[in-house]
């Protein structure tokens, strides 16, 4: 089974600045801000939603079709994906742009400043979703807005059940557009955060929005996560990661553990583990895609947590 990851492709431009905001920022000159921060450490590395639950899927066993646009300056990604074997068929080129990029400075109290330039995410409405429809499963994460809605309906349209995942672009889609999009959908997932704005922008409450779809998920930090299926709500814990490094990605690594439970034909409970897995082994590296177990530490993992192992028995 093919696996259509519709989102976007981005470099994640990591800049740590060794002292603190709040001495630089002064709060009565806020009018006429001016600042400027050396940061003598930056590492770039690979990411997007698409492209971090295609590898966190790769990493798995399941086949990702990425659905994305890119700009120029993507030949690095490009040779990326060759190596991981990822299949770049949906892959738009969008020539005289940049890919997406995130440009983030950390000081040493962990707090962002973050700067986003869209790029090529722009134009992910030019690929027509409708061309993938060898994929029996999809996602929709985060991506251009007309993009995301033409992707909603164009899988609606070709009968492939689709995950939702508003994520980032929640604040740009309107209550309208969002009840639409649960419509249409056939699983959605958020973070806590998201999940409440989705609340207070539709007027609806947690359970009416899950009954819309056949399971909604909400996870919750290092709480775990929440699973709104069948009328009932599934609590998953999380899992202990070996080291907390950096939670840059984990989001997306949990959403492959979903996909590919989904994908195996599991039940709601073994999908909601796996995901926990994947976000624990996530979050113990720097980066979107730089943790690289295989299946069988996966399973180790999962046996480990939960005293099974979903690929035995």
């Amino acid at each position: 089974m093919s696996i259509l990851v519709c989102g976007s492709m981005a470099y994640d431009n990591i800049m740590v600045f060794n002292g603190r905001f709040k001495n630089h920022i002064l709060p009565e000159q806020i009018h006429i801000l001016n600042v400027s921060f050396l940061v003598p450490e930056l590492r770039r590395d690979f990411g997007g939603c698409a492209g971090n639950i295609a590898y966190n899927l790769r990493l798995l066993g399941s086949e990702a079709l990425i659905v994305a646009t890119v700009g120029d300056d993507a030949g690095d990604y490009r040779q990326r994906l060759d190596a991981l074997g990822l299949n770049q068929e949906y892959v738009r080129h969008v020539a005289g742009t940049f890919t997406a990029q995130a440009f983030i400075t950390t000081d040493a109290d962990d707090n962002q400043i973050t700067a986003f330039h869209p790029g090529a995410m722009l134009f992910s409405y030019q690929n027509d979703i409708r061309a993938g429809g060898r994929a029996q499963l999809a996602i929709v994460a985060p991506d251009g807005r007309e993009g995301m809605l033409r992707h909603v309906e164009g899988l609606a349209e070709i009968a492939v059940p689709f995950m939702f995942d508003p994520g980032q672009a929640l604040p740009i889609l309107s209550s309208d557009e969002l009840l639409h999009c649960l419509d249409l959908a056939r699983y959605c997932t958020v973070n806590d955060y998201e999940g409440r704005l989705m609340c207070d922008k539709t007027g609806q409450s947690i359970e009416s929005l899950a009954a819309r779809v056949e399971a909604l998920i909400v996870t919750l930090g290092s709480e775990g996560s929440r699973i709104y299926a069948g009328g009932e709500c599934i609590e998953v814990p999380t899992v202990p990661p070996a080291a907390l490094v950096d939670p840059t990605g984990c989001g997306d690594a949990y959403r492959a553990g979903l996909l590919h439970g989904i994908e195996q034909g599991w039940d709601w409970l073994s999908c909601g583990r796996l995901a926990s897995v994947m976000g624990a082994l996530k979050i113990s590296h720097r980066g979107g895609q730089n943790h690289c177990p295989g299946r069988a530490e996966i399973g180790a993992v999962f046996q480990s947590a939960f005293g099974e192992n979903p690929w035995v028995g």
